[in-house]
């Protein structure tokens, strides 16, 4: 059976770049660093960042993961995250099962925030 998520990793070609874009631009506390890898919390989520294996990375396919914006609109949190340098070349879409904004992290995987309908 299945609990829930422990973790989730993504393939990187630089570690220390990818910290520091989860880190700096995320907000998201690094919580282990062995080398090249990193982990990293999300709400409960551990996130790792694999840099053991960067062919991995760029190469098509592969995780998004997505994230729930923090007590704001999804255009505050895509406003907050432009000003620090992360582009979102598709804007927000909206969706029967919600409205996303869709970014890439340093490594070149998909990321995206999320925010649910309105009940």
């Amino acid at each position: 059976m299945i609990q829930g998520v422990s973790n989730i990793w993504m393939p990187v070609e630089d570690t220390d770049r990818a910290v520091d874009f989860y880190q700096n631009k995320l907000g998201l506390p690094v919580i282990k660093r062995d080398g090249a890898w990193a982990e990293l919390e999300a709400d409960g989520l551990r996130i790792g960042l694999n840099g053991r294996e960067p062919q991995g990375a760029r190469i098509g396919g592969g995780p998004v993961l997505t994230f729930r914006p923090t007590e704001q609109s999804l255009e505050d949190a895509v406003s907050d995250f432009q000003s620090r340098g992360i582009e979102f070349p598709a804007g927000v879409s909206d969706h029967d099962w919600g409205r996303v904004a869709t970014f890439k992290d340093s490594e070149g995987n998909d990321l995206q925030l999320y925010e649910p309908p309105k009940s």
